[in-house]
C-alpha cells in the first residue's frame, strides 16, 4: 500500500511534443511549442515585421511642383542615392590600414577596427572615456536605495 501512495502523489509529467513547425525537435509550452531555433527565427520575423509596419507608416509623399505625385524613377533615384549613402564593412586596420578578416580584426569602443598590434587603446590613442563608462555602468548596476526617514513620537 505504500508504493500506491507514492504513485499516487507524483505530479504527472506532460508528455513532450515535437515543434510546430514540424522540423523534428521537441518544443516547448513557454515557446508556443517550437523549439529554440524555430521560436528565434519566428521572434526575429516578428521585428522585421514590426520595423516594416514603421517604415510604411512613416513614409511621405512626394508631390510635383503642379501638384500631380512624383514619378517612380525620382523614387528610385532616391532609394539609390540611400543606398550609396550607407557605410560598407570595414576590413581594415584604423591606424595602420592593414587587412584585417573576422578573427584577426579587433572592434574598438570607440568604433574603429584595428589589427592585433594597434588593438589596445595606447596603440591607437582611442579617444573613448573608458574611466567614465565604467562609473556609468557601475552605477547602473548598484542603484543607491535610500529609505524613509523614521518617525519618533
Amino acid at each position: 500500500m505504500d508504493s500506491k501512495q507514492k504513485e499516487g502523489t507524483r505530479v504527472p509529467c506532460s508528455e513532450p511534443k515535437l515543434c510546430a513547425n514540424n522540423c523534428g525537435f521537441w518544443g516547448n509550452a513557454a515557446t508556443k511549442n517550437l523549439c529554440s531555433k524555430c521560436y528565434k527565427d519566428f521572434c526575429l520575423n516578428q521585428q522585421r515585421f514590426a520595423m516594416s509596419v514603421v517604415e510604411t507608416t512613416t513614409t511621405t509623399h512626394s508631390y510635383n511642383a503642379d501638384g500631380a505625385p512624383a514619378s517612380a524613377q525620382d523614387d528610385a533615384a532616391r532609394a539609390e542615392i540611400v543606398a550609396a549613402e550607407q557605410p560598407k564593412a570595414v576590413n581594415r586596420c584604423g591606424g595602420c590600414n592593414k587587412k584585417v578578416g573576422l578573427s584577426t580584426g579587433f572592434k574598438c569602443r570607440c568604433g574603429v577596427t584595428f589589427c592585433g598590434s594597434h588593438r589596445y587603446p595606447e596603440s591607437h590613442g582611442c579617444t573613448f572615456d573608458f574611466k567614465a563608462a565604467g562609473r556609468e555602468a557601475i552605477a547602473r548596476a548598484n542603484t543607491v536605495v535610500k529609505a524613509d526617514k523614521v518617525e519618533r513620537f
